[in-house]
């Protein structure tokens, strides 16, 4: 999709389509107002009729308004004036690109940027407005034949969507939101793309191809460690796990070098199970395909990259991906089985299922190297979190409060929100073992703390902090798809932490 800022008296020019708002009560925006005096109170009659009650996210296509040079008007409901917050102008923008896409026109103007909002500057208001957009119109075409491709991208007839505003003065202002939305929507789409693929095509060998494209086209230092180099670091973690797959394991280091030479970088460490079979500890068959969404929390960090790098973003950033799949297989690790992990402590497997911990805690291990200010993993890790917050917010657990605060406020912010979990050390004792220094799992209780307890023993050399996204990387049933989430968190605490104001 095309996007352009533009500001003067553009009723006087010809659109395909005008997307105005109106609020609960029948009451104009001021944009849909002077539509109505050009049209002779064309709108408001139509208001009083009942066709349109201003609630929010109803839509309704007017066709050949008198008195205006646009084919179409699109009326979009923004509810109660009082409660038009963020969220409301969020789900405005998306039921009208919907709508618009759904009409069959490929241009439209929209003035909901000139919507007043609380605590909302112009620049954040066209962000969200080219993210949400950019959001609304995603298709996952990759594999489907031609024919089908197209016929989808016909639903999605979209093309230009020009931004209105009211004041010349800020135009800058607007430019560099929209730059801000496009580059997130990038980094969002590419981690959704990447969870879509299907598992016979998204490899570990895929998702290092991809993080060694992103260096060239951005000029990022990337690195990929074969099977060699990671037995000689020693992550026998990392290692138990891929025994039973004929996919060559992969460890993708990224690093985004555009702050200080002095500045101590902020890690971030992906999970990138890319097909989760549980192993020995085999699941159960029903929605196993689903499995493939196992290395959100790797996508999200090369989505994230390509956003900071689109957004040419002042901060130092590694970038950490061990990537594997979880097979069984005569070779493969059985319950029972000791690891020794590169810190050398040793972990007794008591389920194969509880993989992902076993490659994040080599990760961390080797996250130490790059002598980071923060490390935050990612990773679709429990069941047991979905469970507790289900399909809304991200899980955060941190050894550090500043740190988890920062990343809550990030995700208020982006609109892409987490929980802060505990992580008391009452929960430590759920992992002893009688043949290891722990085991991998610490029963069925409170499953998503004892996991970040895991992992919280191998990130005692820094501020660290795990997201849990296994309840909001991807929707599942007639939706399926990934979500491109945590992205737009990440993006908002990078930039944060860069100290680059964008609201």
């Amino acid at each position: 999709m095309e996007f352009s800022i533009k500001t003067g008296s553009t009723e006087k020019q010809h659109h395909n389509c005008v997307i105005v708002g109106v609020y609960e009560s029948h009451k104009l925006s001021d944009s849909a107002k002077t539509i109505d005096e050009l049209s002779s109170g064309y709108l408001s009659n139509i208001l009083k009729r009942g066709d349109m009650d201003g609630k929010a996210e109803k839509t309704l296509m007017l066709h050949d308004v008198p008195g205006t040079h646009s084919d179409r008007v699109l009326l979009v409901g923004l509810g109660k004036q009082e409660d038009f917050t963020e969220k409301q102008f969020v789900k405005a923008v998306r039921a009208s690109v919907k709508a618009v896409s759904a009409s069959g026109t490929n241009e439209a103007v929209t003035y909901l940027v000139e919507l007043p909002v609380k605590k909302l500057s112009l620049r954040r208001k066209v962000s969200l407005l080219a993210e949400v957009a950019l959001d609304a119109t995603y298709r996952f075409n990759a594999i489907k034949r031609k024919k089908e491709a197209a016929e989808d991208d016909a639903k999605n007839s979209i093309k230009r969507l020009t931004i209105h505003i009211a004041d010349t003065a800020h135009v800058a202002e607007a430019e560099a939101g929209l730059g801000d939305g496009k580059a997130l929507a990038a980094g969002v789409s590419l981690t959704k793309d990447l969870g879509n693929l299907p598992p016979n095509v998204c490899t570990p060998t895929y998702l290092a191809e991809q993080a060694l494209e992103l260096g060239k086209a951005y000029g990022l230092k990337v690195e990929v460690l074969e099977r060699a180099a990671i037995e000689k670091l020693g992550m026998g973690s990392f290692l138990g796990v891929t025994k039973g797959s004929e996919e060559p394991p992969k460890l993708i280091v990224m690093q985004h070098l555009k702050g200080r030479q002095d500045q101590k970088p902020v890690v971030l460490v992906g999970k990138g199970i890319t097909f989760d079979t549980g192993g020995i500890s085999l699941k159960p068959g029903a929605e196993m395909d689903e499995m493939k969404y196992d290395m959100c929390g790797a996508a999200s960090v090369l989505g994230t990259f390509k956003t900071i790098a689109e957004m040419d973003l002042p901060l130092n950033v590694v970038g950490i991906i061990p990537t594997c799949e979880n097979m069984p297989d005569g070779r493969a690790t059985r319950p029972g089985d000791v690891l020794t992990s590169m810190s050398g402590l040793t972990i007794e497997v008591l389920n194969t299922d509880a993989e992902g911990r076993l490659i994040l805690c080599d990760a961390l291990t080797y996250a130490e190297r790059f002598e980071p200010s923060a490390v935050v993993d990612i990773a679709t890790l429990t069941g047991a979190c979905v469970i507790a917050l289900g399909h809304h917010a991200t899980g955060l657990f941190s050894n550090n409060d500043d740190l988890a605060k920062e990343l809550l406020q990030a995700g208020e912010s982006a609109l892409d929100r987490a929980w802060h979990m505990p992580l008391w050390d009452d929960y430590q004792p759920q992992l002893d073992s009688n043949f290891a220094d722990m085991g991998n799992i610490g029963g069925r209780a409170a499953g998503s703390i004892t996991a970040a307890c895991f992992l919280s023993r191998f990130a005692k050399k820094y501020d660290w902090a795990h997201l849990d996204i296994a309840g909001t990387a991807w929707k599942s049933g007639k939706e399926k798809g990934g979500t491109g989430r945590p992205v737009p968190l990440l993006t908002e605490f990078l930039v944060s932490r860069s100290g680059q104001a964008r609201n």
